[in-house]
């Protein structure tokens, strides 16, 4: 213990009879940077701004889930407008009016089916969000009346791996005369300025939980 104190001590002793070692200037105008690139045929506006690029500025399509082995495409990976969009949800005008003063910037969707039973369909829904997160009050608006009976009734599962993203699956189906019941889920999330939205239905008995969960925790994985 004394040899060990001794030891720091006369360490101390020698630095401080040092001079000190002085600082590099802060002014330093001959800074080493990479000299300019002359632009060529494989110059994009992405690889221009390579430093400021995000993975959700490029094309919503691509980060759209892929259909899996054996499934059928309904609707192929594609753009949606304001439009189309609205024309989705019961009140479309109303719907249409509030996504326009929300700042809506574009949409993409996808559709497969499997084994004629069961169909699963995506949106990507993003928002320009200059002034605020649309995102987050959109995500939170298609949660809200979901726990009503006439959706699906009940709370909804958190999505593994999301903060606020859940799954819901309908505690009733579709009854219509002369059509099979129809059991559906929903699964709503949001991540930075995109919100995600998956319709799942089975004509041939209840929704598949787990199922809808990993697709909506995959998709998420994708943003």
């Amino acid at each position: 213990m004394l040899g060990l104190v001794a030891g720091t001590v006369t360490g101390y002793a020698v630095q401080y009879q040092r001079e000190p070692t002085p600082l590099p200037v802060l002014s330093q105008p001959d800074l080493r940077t990479p000299k300019p690139v002359a632009a060529g045929p494989d110059t994009t506006t992405r690889s221009l701004n390579a430093n400021r690029w995000v993975k959700t500025d490029g094309d919503l399509r691509e980060l759209l889930l892929r259909k899996p082995k054996g499934a059928k495409t309904e609707v192929k990976a594609d753009w949606e407008d304001l439009y189309s969009f609205a024309h989705w949800f019961e009140e479309e005008e109303s719907m249409f009016r509030e996504l326009l003063a929300d700042e809506f910037r574009r949409s993409a969707s996808v559709s497969w089916s499997q084994r004629g039973r069961v169909y699963v369909d995506i949106r990507l829904i993003q928002f320009r969000e200059q002034e605020e997160k649309k995102a987050e009050s959109f995500g939170e608006g298609q949660q809200w009346y979901l726990d009503e009976d006439d959706w699906a009734g009940n709370d909804g599962e958190p999505i593994p791996g999301s903060a606020d993203g859940r799954t819901y699956v309908f505690d009733e189906p579709l009854r219509e005369a002369g059509y099979e019941p129809l059991y559906r889920g929903r699964a709503v999330a949001w991540r930075g300025d995109i919100v995600m939205i998956i319709e799942y239905a089975d004509n041939a008995g209840p929704v598949d939980e787990k199922a809808l969960k990993s697709l909506a925790k995959r998709q998420l994985e994708r943003l």
